[in-house]
């Protein structure tokens, strides 16, 4: 150890370049002297003995390094060497604040090697959401314009790991022009910097692609390889904008694999491994689905699988993703051989490493080609008792892969065994819920399944996710399409937990007794020969237990609660009420005296909670109506009225007495006086200027010498000082699910067991073991059976079919009132649709919910149609023929994708041409999409149209049944997704479907997570000889939520000083958009905004995101640019709507 730390002290001088000028060529007292202090801290840490004294020796030498630093005569020398010192403190894990501000300083003057140093300390020290750095932001910007390529690149790689989001404006245009400097070190980090940019911002960045791709071409190896980085981050978001650059990447990779790059590149003799990897995972992404495009990738992925041969860590990385990118593309069979052979190398080879990668690679693969899984089943048997706990795990997740109703009982109970031995909390959080999942899809009987459930909740613990018992009792409550077997599910259910509860000093996790608790206290009325009285004893005895928790003892006073309504007197509630009385803890006193007060009012109690209500939908009076009598009191009695949170806080900003926290405006060149504004002046006044923008080149050249406010972010405010928000980033851990398919297994070789039994003989008893468990593990693998892959559809009837009973009569409501509408003629013609609200009344109705955004009330408007007849198929074919797509749509919906599985059915209808309906009359009168076709198969084809109301999103799905026969409980159901909302239910049922009919129904969609587009995914099911579904897709973008807001100038002043969360951005206009109005005018038309005021060249722009999300957005225009001002509560509203502006100014 004293050597290595003896290497470490001699080697630091040359490092941080503390050479003094009077040194000799050995170093001499020069050398010794800058470095002293920090080799004599060194090694008196490595001298002691424990942490105590550590702390004491760093504690003295933070002490030291204060006084030293904030000393007037200390010189830039002697602070660089006390930032080193300081630096090596941190490391330790010793904040040093105190010395941050220095080092900032020390990076703003000095000569290179001090500022060096400064930088280094800096981007070790602060984060990129740090306060301190606005202070660094001028010297970041002087030294990009510096002539010395040592500062550009200091700046540089400051940029690319610690520059806030909020000043990327002030340097943008400056890094874009590096990306042209003639040395490639100052391009390749001008690269770096901008995937730095487009990580944390990626809108501010989208105007430079053309540039990106002029990086890709790059002359420099470094330039194109840093530009990589960016096309796999974009590619991943949308494979489908770059599929043109495929052949660059190939041909890029050929070179690569064939060794034209420096030699400086090749790592171990394998020429750019890393370089490798990324082009495959690009050439993956780019060829997935795409047949075209993958034959172009076959010549370069055979020379990379025959080149990587080479013994070597590196080698098995690139043989990998070589493997990974196989199976993504569109698969050529001698490729497929190449790769099957490389993972059989893997999984069998007697280094754990590559053993997991096989696994690995296996688990991949195991979608595409399960009789893989087959020729290595006895090596995977032997890796669920591979001493390696890593191995056990990735073993597991293979089978969990291949799990089907026919193996499910061995794969669940080989999980539950390793998850019984595990203590790692990742490990049974994962493992909890694929149990969960593949006990809920593939549960052979209600025991099994219940059982199972409870082992899940007895090793899951508190640990397990949260909507694992959720889940299981809403399925214990929603039930299935067999009334029967639900109540035989519920009542083992019941059977089982007394059961568990006759065992007394037994632990069990809180979540599980949750679920004890709900289920006996909704179901236990099922045990016929069970009573009450003896229920109830069981749960009181466990709200005596002191390791039951506050939120337990409630689930279990509610379940006595439930239970004691049914029976008419009880000795065991009696004392408990007596007993949680007095209690000390208030919530089980609240439960103690409700209880009392139920039970002495019977007829009361049984109202409150009758028998099996779980799934009853309860009626919300979102108006509060029931209060009106107490308000108009208070009112009478002089009360003041309620004001909404804005106008108390626009009250307040009238206020002339008040403080004024705003900061002074900026003070500009005299050149620059006629145009200039001040400060955060309301844009209200039209004064806001903002050609000031951070982003404008023009305004770093002249304000070379005043200090850049652009882009600074608020931290105080009206009420003091405002708590910074941390930017959300990360991906979203969640993996989203593969989406179905139908797959079709040919000639899939059987299992080698045959062979082998005639062997069985010679066999040792542990081989036989290995045998029968690998015949119960791969069951269902052969040519003879169904494959069941989880993330691909399972043709196998599955136990638990979840049937929502919570929509079910919402749902019938809506079936009944759109079921005119099916046999409604499919002519668009203006005199087929009824013109008014007389005509168009009829005995059926459909309940439109208007969410109001100036209160919470739920307006209920009628929509009704006339009944009709069911169109013969005669009748059909001659509608179909002579209807029209609706032309009264606000924009095309074009972007939609089309999922069509071939079906195969006798009795068919052949629908030649496409159907085309049209919307009732008050629907139609909105601004709405064209209604397109979802999916289609034989029997059902399904059509959306989005409507865009004034408060909401109204998504309208049409259904046609075109078989000659009719179709029984056709269900459509949504997928939950990250970013929107559908209210009141995920799914719609229809009971019956007549021959050649239409349904149809509509969804109130909402967006939850400010997204520029997003997805949604659904399915829509339907019974014929066996279970059988169609899936769909729907592309929402932001601009479906955007609605204007109409307000007034002063309004827009009064809520734009209220708003903190700012974006600006400068917009070059194309000579057909030659003034403000026609640039504006195009953002109306396109995004739905409402303009203000326009006063010369200035405009004020307001819109909200529904419900009642506000956006403002100031304008102006100077010298062919256009500058744009964003501001708005929510964080992410502003990056947004600048990134569609971006493109509406680019397609107009």
């Amino acid at each position: 150890m004293s050597d290595v730390v003896e290497r470490t002290l001699s080697a630091l001088p040359g490092l941080l370049g503390q050479h003094d000028p009077g040194a000799g060529p050995g170093g001499g007292p020069g050398r010794v002297s800058a470095t002293s202090r920090l080799g004599g801290l060194i090694r008196s840490i490595t001298a002691l003995s424990s942490k105590h004294e550590e702390e004491k020796l760093i504690q003295q030498e933070q002490t030291n390094l204060k006084a030293t630093v904030s000393a007037p005569t200390t010189t830039l020398r002697l602070m660089k060497e006390c930032m080193v010192r300081l630096i090596y403190c941190e490391m330790l894990g010793y904040e040093s604040s105190f010395g941050y501000i220095h080092a900032i300083k020390l990076a703003q003057q000095g000569n290179l090697l001090e500022k060096r140093v400064g930088y280094l300390a800096v981007s070790l020290f602060l984060h990129e959401n740090h306060e301190l750095l606005l202070l660094l932001v001028n010297t970041v910007v002087k030294d990009l314009q510096s002539t010395n390529l040592v500062e550009v690149c200091m700046a540089l790689t400051v940029v690319s790991q610690i520059f806030p989001r909020e000043m990327i404006p002030a340097v943008l245009p400056l890094i874009e022009d590096k990306l042209q400097h003639s040395k490639e070190i100052i391009r390749r980090k001008a690269v770096q910097a901008l995937y730095k940019f487009y990580l944390i911002a990626p809108n501010q960045v989208q105007h430079i692609h053309d540039k990106f791709r002029k990086a890709l071409c790059d002359r420099d190896v470094g330039v194109m390889a840093a530009s990589l980085q960016i096309y796999l981050q974009m590619i991943k978001k949308n494979a489908s904008g770059y599929k043109d650059l495929t052949e660059s990447f190939v041909t890029i990779l050929k070179q690569v694999v064939g060794g034209k790059l420096p030699i400086d590149f090749n790592y171990h003799s394998v020429p750019a491994p890393w370089l490798q990897i990324q082009l495959l995972r690009i050439l993956g992404l780019l060829g997935k689905d795409d047949p075209r495009t993958s034959e172009l990738m076959y010549d370069v992925l055979d020379e990379s699988l025959r080149r990587a041969e080479i013994n070597h860590n590196i080698t098995y990385a690139i043989l990998f993703e070589c493997v990974q990118t196989i199976y993504t593309i569109c698969p050529k069979s001698d490729l497929l051989e190449k790769a099957a052979k490389c993972i059989g190398k893997f999984v069998l080879s007697p280094k754990i490493n590559l053993k997991y990668l096989g696994l690995k690679a296996l688990t991949y693969v195991i979608q595409q080609d399960p009789n893989l899984a087959l020729q290595h089943q006895m090596t995977i048997i032997e890796c669920l008792d591979h001493p390696d706990p890593i191995i056990k795990r990735e073993t597991l997740e293979l089978l969990y892969r291949i799990t089907n109703g026919q193996n499910v009982t061995v794969i669940v109970q080989k999980m539950l065994d390793y998850l019984r031995q595990s203590k790692e909390e990742y490990t049974i959080i994962n493992l909890t819920g694929k149990i969960a999942e593949l006990a809920e899809k593939y549960a052979p009987d209600n025991e099994w399944f219940i059982q199972t459930m409870n082992a899940v909740f007895s090793v899951g613990g508190d640990v397990m996710h949260s909507d694992i018992p959720n889940n299981f009792l809403r399925l214990l409550a929603e039930g299935f399409d067999d009334e029967k077997e639900d109540e035989q599910l519920r009542l083992y259910a019941v059977q089982s937990y007394l059961s568990l509860l006759e065992e007394e000093d037994t632990f069990y996790p809180q979540k599980f007794l949750q679920v004890m608790s709900w289920v006996l206290g909704e179901y236990s009325y099922l045990v016929n020969d069970g009573d009450p009285e003896v229920i109830i004893t069981k749960l009181h005895r466990l709200l005596k237990q002191t390791f039951v928790t506050s939120e337990t003892k409630a689930w279990i006073m509610t379940a006595i609660t439930k239970i004691s309504s049914r029976m008419p007197c009880s000795k065991t509630v009696d004392k408990l009420i007596q007993e949680f009385s007095t209690s000390l803890d208030t919530c089980m006193r609240q439960y103690a005296f409700e209880l009392k007060h139920l039970c002495e009012n019977k007829e009361l109690m049984k109202n409150v909670l009758p028998l099996d209500a779980s799934c009853d939908e309860i009626m919300v009076d979102a108006s509060l109506s029931f209060l009106d009598g107490f308000v108009a009191e208070g009112l009478s009695c002089g009360a003041a009225p309620y004001k909404p949170h804005h106008q108390r806080q626009e009250e307040k900003l009238s206020q002339g007495k008040a403080l004024n926290f705003e900061p002074y405006g900026l003070s500009f060149t005299s050149s620059m006086s006629s145009s200039c504004f001040t400060g955060r002046q309301s844009p209200a006044g039209l004064s806001l200027g903002s050609d000031m923008s951070g982003n404008s080149a023009e305004i770093g050249q002249k304000e070379t010498n005043c200090l850049k406010l652009d882009g600074v972010r608020k931290l105080w405010g009206k009420e003091g000082y405002l708590p910074k928000k941390e930017n959300k980033t990360g991906k979203e851990d969640k993996t989203q699910p593969v989406p179905q398919d139908s797959i079709l297994m040919g000639h899939v070789v059987d299992p080698p067991l045959t062979q082998s039994e005639q062997q069985v003989v010679s066999l040792s008893e542990e081989d036989k073991e290995k045998q029968q468990l690998a015949s119960t593990l791969f069951v269902g693998l052969g040519s003879n059976n169904t494959i069941s892959l989880m993330g691909k559809a399972d043709t196998t009837t599955q136990k638990f079919k979840k049937k929502s009973k919570i929509s079910e009569t919402q749902n019938s409501k809506e079936t009944s009132s759109f079921q005119n509408i099916a046999t409604l003629p499919f002519s668009p013609l203006p005199d087929s649709a009824p013109n008014n609200k007389e005509n168009f009344q009829g005995n059926e109705h459909l309940g439109l919910r208007k969410v109001s955004l100036s209160s919470s009330e739920v307006l209920e408007a009628s929509v009704s149609f006339d009944t009709s007849q069911s169109l013969t198929e005669a009748g059909l074919d001659e509608k179909l023929s002579n209807c029209r797509l609706s032309t009264s749509s606000l924009f095309a919906d074009s972007n939609i994708e089309v999922f069509q599985p071939s079906q195969s059915v006798p009795d068919i209808v052949a629908n030649k041409a496409p159907v085309s309906l049209c919307l009732p009359g008050e629907l139609a009168d909105h601004p709405h999409s064209e209604i397109v076709e979802l999916c289609s198969s034989d029997i059902l084809t399904m059509y959306s149209c989005k409507v865009w109301t004034d408060d909401c999103l109204l998504l309208i799905l049409f259904v046609a049944n075109k078989s000659t026969s009719p179709l029984k409980t056709v269900t459509l159901v949504f997928e939950n997704a990250e970013h929107f909302k559908i209210f009141e239910s995920l799914s719609c049922r229809f009971p019956v479907m007549e021959a050649q009919s239409m349904e149809s129904c509509q969804k109130r969609v909402q967006l939850e997570k400010v997204c520029t587009e997003g997805i949604l995914f659904g399915s829509i099911r339907y019974p014929l000889d066996m279970d059988t579904h169609l899936e769909f897709s729907l592309t929402f973008s932001l601009s479906d939520f955007i609605r204007p807001m109409k307000i007034t100038t002063e309004d827009f002043g009064r809520l734009w000083l209220s708003f903190s969360n700012d974006v600006k951005q400068n917009l070059k206009m194309s000579p057909s958009q030659g003034s403000l109005s026609v640039a504006l005018n195009a953002l109306k038309q396109k995004l739905k905004l409402h303009i203000v005021e326009i006063i010369g060249n200035e405009g004020i722009v307001a819109c909200r995101l529904l419900p009642s999300v506000p956006c403002l957005l100031h304008c102006r225009t100077h010298a062919r640019t256009l500058a744009l001002w964003f501001r708005s509560s929510c964080s992410a509203l502003p990056d947004s709507l600048l990134y569609l502006c971006q493109k509406v100014m680019e397609e107009s």
